[in-house]
C-alpha cells in the first residue's frame, strides 16, 4: 500500500488526541495514528451505510398493509412549504 506525503494542520484537541494514541502505544507515530483513525472512521461509515441500506430494503419489502400510517401527505411537507413561502416573500 502506498503512502501520500501531505502537510496538514490539526486543532489542539485533535493533535492532543493523536499524541495520546501514540503515547499509549496504540500507534508508532502521529501519521500512523491519523491514518489508523481515518481507516476506522471509514469502516464505521461503511457499516452505518450498510445498516441503513439493509433497513431501507427491509421496509421496502413490506406489503402495503404492513405500513404504519404517518398522517396526511400534505402535513409531511407543511413546514417546508412554509419556509419556501417565507423565502419567496423575502425576495
Amino acid at each position: 500500500m502506498g503512502a501520500q506525503k501531505q502537510s496538514v494542520s490539526f486543532t489542539d484537541t485533535a493533535y492532543a488526541f493523536a499524541k495520546e494514541l501514540v503515547d499509549s502505544g496504540e500507534y508508532p507515530n502521529i501519521s500512523a495514528a491519523v491514518s489508523g483513525e481515518l481507516t476506522k472512521a471509514k469502516a464505521d461509515r461503511e457499516r452505518e451505510r450498510a445498516q441503513f441500506e439493509a433497513e431501507l430494503e427491509r421496509r421496502l419489502s413490506l406489503l402495503l398493509n404492513q405500513w404504519e400510517p404517518v398522517g396526511e401527505a400534505s402535513s409531511i411537507t407543511a413546514d417546508a412549504r412554509t419556509q419556501l413561502t417565507e423565502l419567496i416573500r423575502k425576495t
